[in-house]
């Protein structure tokens, strides 16, 4: 049952916008607002995360509804290279599928552990260091490297490991461009996140709800989320995927230090 009466309007905005803005960042948007809510003091269901977030996907199809159109009109006319790519974007979403199952309990548990999250957030840090800095033969897109894309994603499933992070992360080290691993990853980020949100919402169907504050954290992650992804295209068409990583590793012990209880 979602119950939302005590969430104040402030409260509701600063949540969508951690939510929003961290979404497309890699630097772990469940990680921040599990670190978010122990710092403000206050606890909201996880399906209150699900509804905010279908604000992210709106801005993430609407930043990029060029590309989805034509890939969408691609496949609709049998163009074989949009066909192919579709062929990417399921085998990567069974990776992602599979692993987010097995290990969803593991996972769900660690929303309530923010010194863990905050661990979790430094790893994210250290994967972006090796992501940013190693350098290798420009590659393309293949099934293999989908299936393992797939399945950094699903390993996000846990908070303060970054989706977008892992997944832009593993396409950098097989050699894909910037723009296209980005585009990859965002676009195969839309159907796990919606099946994730349809799944957790019949889990824990929505009750009583302040429909006032909901939708201000559903317009504020919208705003916040559009404006992060440019600003990722922006810097990783710089390749500098570093600053994210010092980030996640900096903010990463800065919250253990202050969730750390002995």
């Amino acid at each position: 049952m979602l119950l939302m009466t005590d969430l104040t309007v402030i409260n509701a905005v600063i949540l969508g916008l951690v939510q929003g803005f961290t979404e497309w960042l890699p630097i772990s948007s469940s990680g921040h607002l599990v670190i978010a809510q122990a710092l403000l003091g206050i606890s909201v269901p996880p399906a209150f995360d699900v509804v905010i977030m279908f604000g992210t996907i709106a801005a993430l199809l609407l930043y990029f509804r060029e590309t989805l159109c034509r890939l969408a009109s691609g496949i609709v006319s049998g163009e074989p290279v949009a066909r192919r790519y579709l062929v990417f974007i399921v085998i990567a979403g069974i990776g992602t599928a599979v692993l987010g199952f097995l290990g969803k309990s593991f996972f769900t548990g660690l929303f309530v552990q923010p010194f863990i999250v905050s661990l979790l957030l430094v790893v994210t840090g250290i994967f972006l260091f090796i992501a940013s800095k190693v350098r290798v033969p420009e590659g393309e897109l293949t099934a293999k490297n989908a299936l393992v894309i797939g399945l950094a994603q699903g390993i996000a499933v846990a908070p303060g490991i970054s989706r977008s992070g892992s997944t832009i992360g593993a396409a950098l080290l097989f050699g894909i461009k910037p723009r296209e691993a980005a585009e990859f990853s965002f676009i195969i980020g839309i159907p796990a996140m919606m099946v994730a949100s349809v799944w957790m919402l019949l889990e824990e169907p929505a009750g009583t709800i302040s429909v006032f504050p909901l939708c201000a954290a559903i317009v504020s992650a919208f705003l916040a989320g559009y404006a992060s992804i440019g600003i990722l295209m922006r810097v990783l068409q710089e390749r500098r995927l570093d600053m994210f990583a010092w980030y996640c590793l900096v903010a990463g012990l800065f919250f253990a230090a202050l969730t750390f209880k002995p």
